[in-house]
């Protein structure tokens, strides 16, 4: 029997097989309230998507109990007793970590002795831990809101693979399920409470907890994904504007508002609406030095994916971001013709179907989930090794939280997006068309300009990503794509003159206006049945742009729109016409400053479709690695949890690199706790013994 060391724990109860929780998912949230989504496909439907809009947080539970398997009540047992220890005591014997990371140990600590905070932290800083042991340590019980039924039943059986006595409320779960966690809760049994913004709203759900304060107390309250709460924001919930009142409920109560996005004025929005205002505020460097950000000129997104996914990330778990369902589905059937393991998720598919999809990709390893935003929030699952995007996000924003659903458990990851000419006029064609008023326009523009201005820059993305969250000063990375192919500048003056030129003579001379492409063959002399209809052939621009290529025409159009040097007309067409900023180029006052467009050919195929190890090993250890992985792999579906509930990447690699020997050398891997170690410690010490 190994010794419980420091810190009391539980041994984890055997597994059922059976606590099985229903997933399900809102559908995305529409990117502003009164214009249809950018991934609305032909045949969209307004009065179904405003209908889908009005009804976006009830439909939270609803999708969940369409797939309704509620999880068996189990069987009345005595309760494991309570955790206790310091936060260093607990942080080591709970959860297997030496020390606490960067803001950990501070904002942990400030909690355990009553304060509140808010804590900006990036996803894989360790956010979770900031609430869990401050809860464990404290008397009571800790409330945690987490904006996504679907994920909670992970969550708390992540906390129970390490003894913690975790539940969760929420109504996928059956009367008597409900009744077991209430009562437990009444009793004190209760380390950890996970609920839903929609249930906290509820009075009949305070009125409970309002008992569990009066026995035995609560301990913490933890306000998850807080910048759900910001109206602008490309997440929000409106529940979550039900929480600013949960410190004049249960005062004295520390609370915690926690994010791993959010600008300086997302930050203040969620202080002043969650009345936070005397908080701490923690804000951690949102560097996320292992993932790579590379941003590819768009040629054919979907077989740039397939060798981008070939090449680099063979076997490896990735999510894959399209903006229309139709995209979702057409990509992942052609990537899973490919060989690929790809699924596709997005709010239109069955709620079986999405609840299915998302089990394989938490549960299995290698899984590729081509999505729209409707998936992603709150995954916990550490070893997805790329983010990948085929369509331009709407914001930096957006793009942060999304890119950091890679790599959480710390190790090389990467951030793809492929960007076109196309990306530009769409979305300066839908915020133009959009019926918001002046200043929603302004903000969606301008989210718009930084997401152009990082798909362009010549220098270091990483520092210009930190710099859009406020980190200024940040030395270049030299691990993103334009530190490690430096790009080439050149002088786009007069192709820009050529083509604003072109506009302007097709407006005066013909009133006409034409889109990207009529304009790149009349630059380029090209005759097509459409020149010849309209005669452009007589037009004095006709030609002169023969010595650029279609490709390079097209990347001058491209930043010319990302500049505001040219417009995209309100038509709806996305026809071209004059900016403000035009007449500057025309008239020769203003330079333009292009970056020079790499043309790359797409690499084919891959030769081999043979698996290459997820994380790079020394040739001998690599194979121990793999054997872990699928000694985990059968321990996973056995206890019918996700892989990286048992362990994560970074801990079987640091056990193929370290191959303890002992219990004592076991216990000093990072991410093998007590319990885990009671549960594990002899099948991990007899694989590595045999390696």
């Amino acid at each position: 029997m190994v010794s419980a060391g420091a810190v009391k724990l539980a041994r984890m109860p055997s597994p059922t097989g059976t606590n099985s929780t229903p997933y399900g998912a809102p559908p995305e949230a529409p990117p502003w309230d009164d214009e249809p989504p950018f991934d609305a496909e032909p045949g969209w439907d307004e009065d179904a998507w405003a209908a889908q809009n009005a009804e976006f947080q009830r439909e939270t539970e609803q999708l969940a109990r369409l797939d309704a398997r509620p999880p068996a009540a189990r069987p009345a047992k005595p309760a494991p007793p309570r955790i206790t220890g310091t936060p260093l005591e607990i942080l080591h014997s709970v959860f297997g970590y030496e020390s606490f990371r960067s803001h950990q140990g501070d904002i942990v600590q400030h909690v355990v002795d009553g304060g509140d905070a808010v804590v900006l932290m990036p996803t894989g800083g360790g956010k979770s831990l900031c609430y869990q042991i401050p809860a464990l340590a404290r008397p009571g019980t800790g409330i945690v809101v987490s904006p996504l039924i679907a994920l909670m039943h992970d969550q708390v059986e992540a906390l129970r693979a390490v003894g913690a006595r975790a539940e969760f409320l929420n109504s996928t779960q059956d009367s008597s399920e409900r009744a077991r966690v209430e009562a437990a809760l009444m009793a004190g049994e209760v380390d950890l409470l996970y609920v839903a913004p929609e249930r906290l709203a509820l009075e009949s759900t305070r009125r409970m907890l309002d008992g569990v304060a009066k026995r035995g107390g609560i301990s913490v309250i933890a306000i998850d994904e807080a910048h759900c709460v910001a109206q602008w924001g490309h997440d929000f919930r409106p529940d979550y504007l039900t929480l600013g009142d949960l410190g004049e409920r249960w005062p004295g109560v520390p609370r915690l508002a926690l994010t791993a996005t959010a600008t300086a004025a997302t930050h203040k929005e969620l202080t002043s609406r969650l009345r936070l205002e005397n908080a701490e505020h923690f804000v951690s460097s949102f560097d996320r030095p292992n993932i790579q950000y590379r941003i590819v000129n768009k040629n054919d997104s979907r077989a740039q994916l397939l060798s981008f996914i070939k090449t680099e990330h063979s076997g490896d778990a990735g999510i894959v971001y399209a903006l229309s369902r139709a995209s979702v589905e057409q990509t992942a059937e052609y990537l899973a013709k490919q060989g690929v393991a790809a699924l596709p998720y997005h709010a239109g598919l069955d709620a079986r179907v999405r609840a299915a999809h998302q089990r394989r990709f938490l549960r299995e390893d290698g899984i590729v989930m081509v999505a729209t935003i409707a998936f992603g929030m709150g995954i916990d699952k550490p070893d997805v090794r790329f983010v990948a995007h085929i369509d331009l996000p709407k914001s930096v924003e957006g793009y942060y939280q999304e890119t950091g659903r890679a790599g959480r458990d710390g190790l090389a990851s990467t951030a793809w997006l492929a960007y076109g000419l196309n990306d530009v006029v769409q979305q300066r064609r839908m915020i133009d068309g959009s019926e918001g008023d002046a200043a929603h326009k302004r903000r969606l523009t301008a989210n718009l300009d930084a997401m152009l201005a990082l798909c362009e820059t010549v220098s270091c993305r990483r520092q210009q990503l930190l710099a859009y969250f406020g980190q200024v000063g940040a030395e270049a990375c030299g691990n993103c794509d334009t530190c490690l192919e430096k790009p080439d500048t050149w002088d786009g003056t007069v192709p820009a003159q050529k083509l604003l030129s072109t506009v302007v003579r097709l407006q005066r001379e013909r009133n006409q206006r034409f889109g990207g492409g009529q304009l790149i063959d009349i630059l380029r002399g090209k005759e097509t049945p459409r020149t010849k209809q309209h005669r452009h052939e007589q037009l004095s621009t006709w030609g002169i742009g023969s010595d650029l290529s279609e490709q390079q025409w097209r990347g001058v159009l491209r930043q010319l729109l990302a500049q505001k040097l040219l417009g995209v007309a309100d038509d709806g067409f996305g026809t071209l016409v004059l900016s403000e900023l035009s007449s500057a180029v025309l008239t020769g006052g203003r330079k333009v400053e292009l970056r020079k467009d790499v043309e790359r050919t797409t690499r084919g195929r891959s030769s081999t479709t043979s698996k290459r190890p997820a994380v790079e090993l020394a040739s001998g250890d690599a194979g121990l690695f793999e054997r872990l992985r699928e000694w985990r792999a059968a321990a996973a579906k056995e206890q019918g949890v996700p892989a990286y509930v048992v362990f994560n990447d970074a801990t079987l690699r640091a056990l193929a690199t370290e191959r303890p020997g002992s219990v004592e050398a076991l216990s000093g891997i990072s991410g093998v706790g007590q319990a885990k170690l009671e549960r594990y410690g002899e099948a991990l010490l007899e694989l590595v013994a045999d390696a």
